[in-house]
């Protein structure tokens, strides 16, 4: 049996999700809340191993019980009860035994926010890379738009990541937007390798800055060297919005 989690964190105090040492995790603290309540050990599944400082609105979880609570409002409510105010379950529901909050999922959709003015928002500096040199929208909008459909993207892969079979994702959608300073990147794909979003930022910022052309991120697309793409941006500008099924 089955329980499916949907999770929101502001994940600055965290060390990202996946339990390890040295720091507190998201996981760590779902476990710690879910035994508690349940009153067996549990291990909690995660749809997303979100890195440490990086935010979540919809991570999914699943977690195997011996028995389902009789009540999942009332569990939510206690599992709110018992996990700091950074971390918030938005939902409990049953789940198929065989679900998989990872390999099931059909695509995830981030969001990367930049606040793009002289002077540091206080409101947004835990959820938004300040960045104070005026950026040219247009011209980082259509280096984002190269990178929708199905192409090899280990030219923004993370240096430390590890060796997989294949550096080919399909994008279904990779789009920024203004709203007044803050500029949101917003990008939907099948799947997501080691830092691939905070590099595909650290790529466009130099573009909005005038410092390379907007043809040039299908160059560096192109050439699947990790050296052609930009530094690699803080992670404190990235939420995971959505996992779609």
């Amino acid at each position: 049996m089955q329980l499916r989690l949907t999770v929101e964190y502001e994940g600055t105090a965290y060390h990202g999700w996946q339990v390890q040492a040295g720091g507190p995790t998201v996981q760590e603290v779902l476990e710690r809340a879910l035994s508690t309540v349940l009153r067996e050990p549990v291990r909690v599944r995660g749809a997303g191993r979100t890195d440490a400082g990086v935010h979540a609105c919809g991570q999914v979880a699943a977690v195997r019980v011996s028995r389902i609570p009789p009540d999942l409002e009332r569990l939510r409510l206690s599992l709110n009860a018992l996990t700091p105010d950074d971390i918030a379950i938005r939902d409990v529901a049953l789940a198929d035994d065989t679900f998989d909050p990872r390999r099931d999922a059909r695509s995830r959709l981030y969001e990367y926010r930049i606040w793009n003015g002289p002077v540091p928002s206080p409101f947004w500096r835990r959820q938004a890379w300040h960045v104070p040199l005026a950026l040219d929208v247009a011209a980082m909008a259509a280096g984002a738009a190269t990178l929708e459909g199905e192409h090899d993207f280990a030219a923004f892969r993370g240096a430390d990541a590890a060796p997989q079979r294949s550096t080919v994702r399909r994008v279904l959608e990779s789009a920024l937007r203004a709203e007044g300073p803050l500029l949101v990147y917003r990008v939907e794909a099948t799947g997501f390798l080691k830092h691939m979003v905070r590099n595909v930022i650290g790529t466009l910022v130099p573009i909005g800055r005038g410092e390379r052309p907007p043809s040039s991120m299908r160059a560096v697309l192109e050439s699947r060297d990790r050296t052609q793409a930009g530094p690699t941006a803080p992670p404190h500008g990235l939420v995971l919005v959505a996992v779609r099924y």
